[in-house]
Formats: structure tokens, sequence, C-alpha cells
């Protein structure tokens, strides 16, 4: 039925192209020669149709969608318009007749360019004008970007069937296209004259209902600027779908602006081809493999074409999840989902025995600082005894390099969770240094501040409280936090890998993630509240709440005794090695996992003092009122 509707519509194309070719050979004739007559008006009809039937086939002329006639469709046309005309002249020419003129080749393919081109272009207009229905529900909105993201988008919106937006105006991303127009569409100003612009619009009471995104580029400060000066008018600010997500049919879908645009991370180069060569046919394991990290890591390392990997976590149901999404996208890779806890030594040994990994990537960890200090026993097992049980199951196994996923908790420790990852990061340090020496496992230390909606970040909880209408808390007015996507994290601790294998890192130096600047904790709860389109301390209050136990102000990413030094790769940093001796930091694990299951935490918190003497232990601050931030 299909085809015969395709081959219904290619006859009724020859049949009415056909028809125009007549009569523009008629006309040409005309308009050549106005004073010189029609001789043989039969042979003009027929040889104008029959020679553009032939002379179209090339360009396909038949067979063209006139609804969706383009730029090609039109190129098409003016081809077959040429070809047409030259064998109309050749044919009369060959038959003994003379040409009416000697311009006339010229002025019947012009003319015939008109009449095949005109009725596409207008029955391409009719068919993809939107019928727009004036009622309350079409939102007025100014684009933001003047740029291919605009241009997409227009085009998108002029082929909605039902248009639910009407574009008033643009604002570039310069001031130099000030003026102009796109579209139809005036380019009102620049991203930094929104004020001004608004103002202007208010005045003439033609504000927007909303302001859309169609710039990718746009980030960070600029990206906060536009949401203030959305907000002081009270306009909502949304996200233009990416031009390869834009649909000629249908509504478009505006998006809410992603908490990620604030961070204004500039884009680091990566050595994808030294990700692969670290990779590409090795087997691979990656533990803590159902959290925010560890899954990550698994999509990007299943993505290099490992021979194996194995995806260990202690939780089921995330493990599921992680195994079901790889099936998912990477089928054919072999993969071993294991349920398994780095702290039980004869599962983890069986394990890496079973897998044998050449490549180990330890994220398993207990990694909320309140959860930790509620259960100080349960922490230090997992995160110091659980990374000697996988370190050294890896090195048992053969395996060539073991890489931690550290946190800036580490750097002068305030919590338990932080003391514990620091003596994991002191046993990695000295087993890499010992390595470095003597031959065996590399260790390769990776550290690094939160990720923006891991479970561990505070940016979940803030959904969850503007999802119930808030308040959103905030444990103390100065608090601030390094934050990066999880995305790019992994793709530095990758390239960490890679540098540390091929390059090295001196005497069990830690990479260090390039975090940018810090951000205020109550700065991200505002933005969060203005990305929900609402305002900040008005619409959604925010309460402090205290500082909680083992928590401090400020993060650091490098200690006072481990200076940063350059690695010479965009994106990373190395902290000056602070190493102890191997057996030591051993014995030190060995007797605080002896203390925890013995019940004696305090005796294992103190073996930890010893080690990490920078500990200072906080015990929380209270806020006093009023919980209301400032304006």
């Amino acid at each position: 039925m299909a085809s015969q509707r395709s081959a219904f519509r290619i006859l009724m194309n020859v049949s009415f192209d056909g028809a125009l070719a007549a009569v523009a050979a008629v006309v040409a004739r005309w308009v050549a020669d106005p004073g010189g007559g029609l001789l043989h008006p039969l042979w003009f009809l027929g040889g104008g149709a029959i020679t553009l039937l032939v002379g179209g086939l090339p360009f396909h002329l038949s067979q063209q969608y006139w609804r969706f006639s383009g730029v090609e469709d039109l190129v098409g046309v003016a081809g077959s318009s040429i070809v047409s005309a030259a064998l109309f002249a050749l044919v009369w020419t060959v038959t003994g007749y003379p040409l009416p003129t000697l311009t006339f080749p010229i002025v019947h393919a012009l003319t015939l360019a008109t009449f095949l081109g005109a009725p596409r272009v207008f029955y391409r207009l009719t068919k993809t004008r939107p019928r727009r229905a004036k009622t309350p529900e079409v939102q007025n909105v100014l684009l933001v970007g003047a740029g291919e993201g605009a241009d997409s988008f227009l085009r998108a919106l002029a082929g909605e069937r039902r248009a639910t937006l009407r574009v008033i105006g643009l604002l570039a991303l310069g001031r130099n296209q000030t003026g102009r127009r796109m579209q139809g569409r005036p380019i009102l100003g620049g991203v930094s004259e929104l004020r001004r612009v608004l103002d202007r619009l208010g005045e003439q009471d033609r504000l927007p209902d909303a302001l859309v995104v169609t710039e990718p580029k746009l980030a960070g400060s600029r990206m906060a600027y536009l949401l203030e000066e959305a907000q002081r008018q009270n306009i909502p600010v949304r996200q233009a779908p990416r031009p390869t997500e834009l649909r000629e049919a249908g509504a478009i879908e505006l998006k809410p602006v992603a908490l990620e645009d604030l961070l204004n991370r500039p884009q680091v180069r990566l050595d994808r081809d030294g990700m692969a060569r670290l990779v590409r046919g090795r087997r691979v394991l990656v533990t803590g493999a159902g959290g925010t990290i560890g899954s990550e890591l698994a999509r990007q390392l299943a993505a290099l074409e490992p021979a194996a990997l194995t995806i260990l976590d202690s939780g089921e149901f995330a493990l599921w999840q992680i195994d079901l999404e790889l099936g998912e996208t990477h089928p054919a890779l072999p993969r071993h989902p294991v349920i398994a806890d780095v702290r039980d030594e004869a599962r983890i040994v069986a394990a890496f025995a079973a897998a044998r990994p050449e490549l180990v990537f330890h994220a398993a960890a207990l990694k909320h600082v309140p959860m930790v200090e509620a259960n100080p026993g349960e922490g230090l097992l997992t995160n110091a005894g659980g990374t000697r049980v996988v370190v050294d199951a890896a090195a048992a196994c053969g395996a060539a390099a073991t890489v931690l996923i550290s946190t800036d908790k580490a750097v002068n420790p305030s919590s338990l969770m932080g003391a514990s990852k620091r003596m994991a990061e002191m046993y990695c340090q000295a087993l890499d240094d010992q390595a470095r020496r003597r031959g065996g496992m590399r260790c390769i230390t990776v550290r690094f501040g939160n990720v923006l909606g891991s479970t561990g970040s505070v940016v979940p909880l803030f959904r969850r409280q503007l999802a119930r209408g808030g308040p959103l808390t905030v444990t103390h007015p100065d608090m601030q936090r390094y934050f990066m996507t999880v995305r790019e994290a992994v793709s530095l601790v990758l390239q960490a890998s890679v540098v540390g294998m091929e390059e090295g890192a001196p005497d069990g130096g830690i990479f260090v993630l390039d975090m940018g600047k810090p951000v205020k904790i109550v700065d991200l709860a505002r933005q969060m509240i203005r990305l929900a389109g609402l305002r900040p301390d008005l619409d959604v209050p925010i309460h402090f709440t205290g500082l909680r136990p083992g928590e401090k102000l400020f993060e650091e990413l490098f200690h006072g005794e481990e200076p940063p030094m350059p690695t010479g790769h965009p994106g990373l940093l190395m902290a000056t090695p602070r190493t102890a001796d191997a057996a030591i930091v051993r014995r030190a694990i060995a007797e605080i996992a002896a203390a925890c299951h013995a019940g004696q935490v305090d005796a294992a918190i103190a073996v930890l003092g010893s080690m990490v003497p920078e500990f200072q232990h906080m015990t929380g601050e209270p806020i006093a009122q009023p919980l209301r931030s400032p304006a």
C-alpha cells in the first residue's frame, strides 16, 4: 500500500511538472519575442513537457517531496531547467526550425525554473506554517543566543503544527549583532545588556513569559547573571533542546537549566588514545561499582573495550542496575557482577583469584561523614581495612595497577571518614613507593572533591527539599565545597591512571584533580531555587542547622607539607609525596581492624590519630536563630 501511494505521488509530480513545463515553454517563447507569434504551439507544449521529463531524470525531479522542499531541491529544479532548456533548443534546431531568438534558451531556463520552483516554495510555506491559535497557551519567549542553536530552534518552531511558543526577539552573546534580524526576529542586544532589554520590554508591556537558552556555550557567571536578572522580573529560564533533538513535527519540549551549567568549568582536553592503550584488551575490576563514581567508571571503562569487566559491590540492587545498563549498551562485553564486601578478606581474595584483574579501580568506601561518625567501626573497617584487603588481593593475583579513589576530606581531616581515607592513601602511597624501587604492582591515588548529584552530595537533598516546597537546609552560612561533574571526575581519574602508568608519580605522589574554585553551599542552594523558577528567601526559605560532627567549613586539596606540582596535563596536579613505611601502615590498619572487631572503637581511633597526626576531630557547631538566611 505504501509503495502504491509513493508511485501515485511520483505520477502526480510527473504530470504536474510536465504541465508546468509545457506552459513555461509557451510563456518563454512569448517573453523572448513578444511580437513574433507562436509557431507550432503543440510542438512547444509537447516539447517543453518531454524535455523536462528527460532533463529532470539526473536530478530525481519527479521524486521530490514538495512538503519538505529545501535548498537541495531548488538546486535540482535549477539543474533540471537548464538541461531541459538546452535539450529543447537542441531538438528545435536539429529538426530544422530556427530558434525564436538567440537568448531563447536562457529565457526558457529562467522561466521554467520559476514555474517549477515557485509552487514548491509556496506549498512548503503553507504546509509548514504553524496554526497559531490565539489562546493564552501560546507563550512569548526571548531566545538567549543568536547562532546555530537559535537558527535550528526557529526552524523547528516554524515546523510545529500547533505553536506553543512565540519568539519576540533574541539576545546575542556579544554586542555586534544588535539590530540585525534572524528569520524575521530582531536581535535586541547582548546577554550583558539583559537588564536594559528587559526594562525596555517591560515599559512596552512586552515582557517575555520565559527566557530560552539556545547557546550551549553559555555557562558559569554569565548563566548566573541571566538567572538573577530573570528572577528580578519573575521570568523563568529554560534550556532549548539540542539541535539534534529538535524535530520538524511535534511540540518543542523546553528543559530546565542544568545545575552543571553554573560551574563554568573549561573543557579539558583528554588523552583518549592513552586511555584506550591502558584499558583495551585488559581484564578490569571496579569495586563500589554500584555507586555514583563506580558506576560511571564502569560505563567509561566498558567503552574502552576491556577484555572483561568485573563489577563488584556489596549492594545487590545498585549492582543489578549497572549490570543491566552495561548489558544494554555493551552486549558483547564479558561482564562479571560480583556481590562482595571489601571487608570480607576471604571473599575478596576468591573473587580476585577468579577474575584475575590486570587493572583495579577501588571506589568502594563509606563516604557520608555523619554516617561514619555515627558508625565509626564500620567506616574504619571499610575505608582503611577494606582498601588494604583490595590492594593486597590485587597484588596477589598479579594486577599491573590499582587506582584508589580518594577525597579532599583526607587533607587535614576533621572527620573519621576523612582520616580513614587518609590511611588508605598512606597505604597505597607506601606500596607505590615500594613498587617503584623494587618492582611490582603500581598504586595510583587520585584525590578530588564533591561530584554533583552523587549519593554523598548535597544536591539530591536540596532537590528533595524543593519538591516538598522547602525549606532548604544548610549547615553554616560560610560552608563551601569543591564541585565537578561525575563524568568529568571519572574522565580525569582515567587520565591520571594513564599518566601514572606511563610517566609515573614520583615516590608515591597523589594525583589531585583541578577542582577550580570552591562554591558556597548557600549560594548553591539559592541557585537551585532560582533554577526551579522560585525566589530564594521569599518563595523558599533557607535554614541553617549547624555543623554536624566531623564537618569543617572549608575542604582542602593539599596538605601544608605536600605543595602542588604541575603534571603537564590539563586538569591534573600532583601532591608532593608524604610517604610512610608500608609495613608500619599495614600493621596499624591491622590494629585498627582488630580493635573495631573487638568493639574497642576508642582504641581504634587512638591508633588512627597516631598515624594521622593532623587529624582534628570536630564535634559539630550549633547555629542559633534566626534560621532564615540573610537576603
